[in-house]
C-alpha cells in the first residue's frame, strides 16, 4: 500500500474529522480512507436518482392500478375582440 500526504489542512476540519473518527470508533487515518473512498466510488450519473425512484414505488403494483378515462381537450380562450 503506498501512503498519501495531507498538507495545509485546516485546523478546524482536522478537529471535525477527529470527532467524526471517535464518534465511529476508528482512527482519523481510518476514517480518512472511509471518506475518501465513499468519495470516490463510480456511479453511472443519475444512478443514485433512479435507484431513490425505484425504491420509492416498489411495492406499488402499478399494473393494478385503474387508468383514468380521458377527458376532451378543452379549447384555448379566445378574447372577445377577436371575433
Amino acid at each position: 500500500m503506498s501512503g498519501l500526504t495531507i498538507r495545509n489542512l485546516d485546523d478546524q476540519l482536522k478537529t471535525l474529522l477527529r470527532m467524526q473518527a471517535a464518534r465511529h470508533s476508528c482512527s482519523i487515518e481510518q476514517e480518512a480512507r472511509d471518506i475518501m473512498r465513499q468519495g470516490v466510488q463510480v456511479q453511472p450519473a443519475g444512478a443514485g436518482f433512479a435507484q431513490k425512484i425505484h425504491q420509492r414505488f416498489t411495492g406499488l403494483n402499478a399494473d393494478e392500478l385503474p387508468i383514468p378515462k380521458r377527458r376532451a381537450a378543452r379549447l384555448p380562450a379566445i378574447p372577445e375582440d377577436w371575433t
